[in-house]
């Protein structure tokens, strides 16, 4: 992260020494062409003013997207959603200008299909967990895709469109399955066992103190104490230069 930093810093440098160059060098040409066009001293100033002005304007918007693009991105998901604290939960996110991930679960679909509706509009991405919140690895194959199809049947017709996500319950993955689906399965790389901790605090701590570039955390938006401690993570991690993503960003090759 240091490095990082430092790297940031050089390129802020570097901007403002590209600026001052290419302000001097376009107030040079400006004279020159004035002169050959025989303008007058307050044309010259004007054209001076506003070419100054659109160099600073570019060169602040490619600088701003040249941080932006390589900040160290990282994912916040939330399983086996929705339910009555999602709400709360996609207030703080849209209070702090966050996407993250939903895997929900298919009867929890069907009791808060509003909730599920919000996600999605909101911009937040959307993958199956299972209709029961089954491990996929002990039960049969026929049973283990009747439970992916109607929770994806019950997303797709809230959202419109198709599910590309899934993350099987406890992290377990029939290998044979993949052949029969066209989704992804989506694991994760920072586990603070909220749903057995439940305390706000211990679960901040134990994932800020693990994060790192490219870490995918998982969360369960079911306990108020997991939510509340979501937003205080979100919080920390900005503040140390983070840039939360879906999951599916930290997919791409």
């Amino acid at each position: 992260m240091k490095e990082w930093k430092l790297k940031k810093v050089i390129q802020i440098l570097t901007a403002c020494l590209v600026m001052i160059v290419v302000l001097n060098v376009s107030g040079i040409s400006m004279k020159t062409i004035d002169i050959n066009k025989k303008e007058s001293k307050t044309n010259r100033r004007d054209s001076n003013l506003q070419m100054e002005s659109e160099t600073r304007e570019t060169i602040s918007r490619i600088l701003n997207e040249q941080i932006q693009t390589e900040l160290p991105q990282i994912a916040i998901t939330f399983d086996d959603g929705p339910s009555v604290c999602t709400p709360a939960l996609l207030d703080g996110l849209k209070e702090r200008g966050v996407k993250a991930t939903f895997f929900l679960v298919g009867e929890n679909v069907e009791t808060y299909p509003d909730i599920v509706k919000r996600i999605y509009e909101e911009g937040h991405l959307i993958g199956n967990h299972t209709y029961h919140h089954v491990q996929l690895t002990k039960i049969k194959e026929e049973e283990a895709l009747k439970e992916l199809e109607e929770t994806n049947r019950l997303i797709e017709k809230i959202t419109g469109n198709p599910v590309e996500y899934v993350r099987p319950p406890f992290g377990e993955f029939p290998k044979g399955l993949s052949a029969k689906i066209s989704m992804i399965p989506v694991m994760w790389t920072v586990d603070p066992l909220d749903w057995s901790v439940k305390d706000t605090e211990k679960i901040v701590s134990k994932v800020v103190t693990q994060a790192k570039e490219n870490d995918m955390i998982l969360l369960h938006d079911c306990y108020g104490t997991s939510v509340e401690a979501a937003l205080q993570i979100i919080d920390r991690l900005k503040e140390k230069g983070f840039e939360f993503v879906t999951a599916d960003r930290l997919l791409l090759p």
